[in-house]
Parts: C-alpha cells; sequence; structure tokens
C-alpha cells in the first residue's frame, strides 16, 4: 500500500481534488466483490486507494505494457485479464482470491466507456459473488472519463468524486436470470450514483 499513499494519494487529493463518500459503507473484512463504472485509465489506481482496504483488480492485459501505469497497477493490486474471451485463469484467480477473503475490483462494462457510465454490463461481476457468496459493493467514479477520455495523453485538472453505494447480496445461483437480476441491480444504482453526483457538484 505505500505506492498509495506516496504517489496515488497525493495525486487523487491534491492534483484532482478527490473526494470521497460513503467510506461507512464499506466492510472492511471478508470477500468483497467491488463493481465501478469505467472512464479512464486512472480508474484502477484510484479507487485501488480509495476504499482503505486493498482491492485486488482485473485490469486489461495491454495496461500493463504501459511504462509507469503498468507498474503502479501492479503495485496496487491489479493482476492481467486478457481482452475478449472469458479468460478463465483470470475468473478462477479472482474467485481464488475472493475465498481467501480478499477484495476484488471488476468494471462493469470491462472496458472504458466515453461517457462514464455503465451502458452495456457484464455478468463477470455477478458470476464472481455467486460462485465465491461474495458481497458485492457498488461505486461511482465520476468524471474520469472527463480528465483522461480515449486519445488524450495528458489529463486535464478537473475534481474526481468517488461516490460508494449499499452492499448487494449475492445472486441466489449461477442461474442466467440471477446474474442478470443482480447486474442489472449494479447497473441502477451506480448510474443513480453518478446522477447524484452530478447533482450535488
Amino acid at each position: 500500500m505505500a505506492i498509495s499513499y506516496l504517489l496515488v494519494y497525493p495525486i487523487f487529493r491534491g492534483l484532482f481534488r478527490g473526494k470521497i463518500s460513503g467510506l461507512e459503507k464499506v466492510p472492511l473484512k471478508g470477500s468483497l466483490v467491488v463493481v465501478a463504472n469505467h472512464g479512464s485509465h486512472l480508474d484502477p489506481p484510484i479507487l485501488g486507494h480509495a476504499l482503505g482496504r486493498p482491492i485486488a483488480f482485473m485490469a486489461k492485459a495491454e495496461l500493463f505494457k504501459i511504462p509507469l501505469l503498468g507498474k503502479i497497477i501492479k503495485a496496487c493490486g491489479a493482476y492481467p485479464v486478457k481482452r475478449g474471451g472469458s479468460d478463465r485463469d483470470a475468473i478462477r484467480m479472482a474467485t481464488k482470491m475472493l475465498l481467501e477473503g480478499w477484495a476484488t475490483g471488476i468494471f462493469l462494462d470491462g472496458t472504458r466507456q466515453a461517457n462514464g457510465r455503465i451502458n452495456q454490463p457484464m455478468a463477470g461481476a455477478a458470476l464472481l459473488a455467486a460462485r465465491s457468496q461474495s458481497k458485492l459493493l457498488p461505486v461511482a467514479i465520476a468524471n474520469s472519463h472527463k480528465v483522461l477520455p480515449k486519445g488524450r495523453l495528458l489529463p486535464r485538472l478537473i475534481p474526481i468524486y468517488i461516490r460508494v453505494g449499499d452492499p448487494i447480496k449475492p445472486p441466489k445461483s449461477r442461474k442466467k436470470s440471477d446474474l442478470e437480476a443482480t447486474t442489472l441491480k449494479l447497473k441502477d444504482q451506480i448510474n443513480s450514483l453518478l446522477d447524484k453526483q452530478i447533482i450535488n457538484e
């Protein structure tokens, strides 16, 4: 966690005037699937720092090849997942970590979204929760898509806000209908948190 306090914390709090609300809702012990929207490459290290406990992240394998960013996200607990396909090894690794009591982070759309919202959610987070019987924690990251959108090399100095939602129980089963129902709950809560954040700015 040293890199979080020495590098991520000053950047998030100082450079981007970052603020966090809802930290009291974060379970500090036990397995947890942290589920968020995804607007930029800044999201994994920021979210890995923000919740007060280590979070292991599934991140695109390509990100680990980017100078500096790759080292930062690895130090913050990220592990690579191949883009496209199910990447069973990554799913097995995430499940193993959850069964050992870790928190693991998932971006619900799987890839960055230009509008920073949840648009086409995938059921991976719900599946991991069902496999490990872990709670899901919806988290909204506001403005990261404006700070560092696709194709932009240098970030804009726009405030980034993180808003933590209410934990959601794991799906009753691994049936498609149960996974889809839980995924929809996550989508609705994260987008609602983003809408409230915009209102409060």
